[in-house]
């Protein structure tokens, strides 16, 4: 289990991150909602360990991150970061199998997988181009497949972290990626995945944590946190909340 306890994060003299308790649950996905500069990316940068804690701690299982080696860790948590800087015409495919370096499964049983976790992020028909010939919408869901594959099947254990997965996918592809998000959460993984779109989060999130300047400023369900006044406080945005007519989620309007 992936813990945050007190975590602050400074740059220099500034705060960016203060106060932070989280706990990913096996089985759940959880949202990260906030405006620009609130410290979402921050907050999964300390959670993978690329940024140390200024204060507080984060601890996979109850060990420290920097307890676990490098590929042990690989094994249970994958991280998906908002850009790539890949700059090789590598073939879809090779870079989905980055996914399966920290495994040592067998060439047949990682080909299965790899061909799995395409067909989850709707990216088969890519197979065999180079990576740097796609658009980036397709980038990104070659990414997502790539991510699934290191973790694939999932199951309790597993942690994905995902940076703004949808930002440069059509509508149709928005909605693919989180099914295949939601789908490993219910294998038995957990994950946090950082959104823009409230919609989007109402319909995929378990919980939701709302960010405002490095501070929590509510965390609970969708019902909970996706409210006129919490989202006008912090987003400064007068909104209509209305119920899903067919999924009972929250449905957010702005007026």
């Amino acid at each position: 289990m992936l813990r945050v306890e007190q975590l602050e994060i400074r740059r220099g003299q500034q705060v960016v991150l203060s106060g932070i308790d989280l706990q990913l649950r096996p089985g759940e996905v959880l949202g990260v909602l906030g405006p620009n500069g609130a410290g979402k990316s921050t907050l999964l940068a300390a959670m993978t360990g690329e940024l140390p804690a200024s204060a507080g701690q984060v601890t996979l299982d109850q060990r420290a991150l920097d307890d676990w080696s490098g590929p042990e860790r690989a094994r249970r948590l994958a991280v998906l970061p908002q850009s790539s800087s890949l700059n090789f015409a590598f073939r879809v495919e090779e870079v989905v199998a980055m996914g399966r370096l920290p495994h040592d499964s067998g060439r047949m049983r990682d080909a299965q997988i790899i061909k799995e976790a395409l067909h989850a992020a709707d990216a088969t028909h890519l197979t065999g181009r180079s990576y740097l010939a796609l658009s980036g919408g397709e980038r990104q869901r070659v990414h997502l497949a790539r991510v699934l594959a290191q973790l694939w099947p999932g199951g309790d254990g597993q942690i994905l972290l995902l940076d703004e997965p949808t930002s440069m996918l059509d509508p149709l592809h928005q909605h693919t990626c989180l099914q295949a998000v939601r789908r490993l959460a219910e294998s038995g993984a957990a994950v946090l995945v950082i959104l823009h779109d409230l919609n989007l989060a109402a319909r995929y999130c378990d919980r939701l944590l709302l960010l405002d300047q490095g501070r929590a400023h509510a965390l609970g369900t969708p019902a909970d946190v996706l409210r006129a006044e919490p989202l006008q406080a912090v987003f400064g945005l007068e909104v209509l909340v209305q119920t899903h007519p067919e999924r009972g989620h929250p449905l957010i309007v702005a007026r």
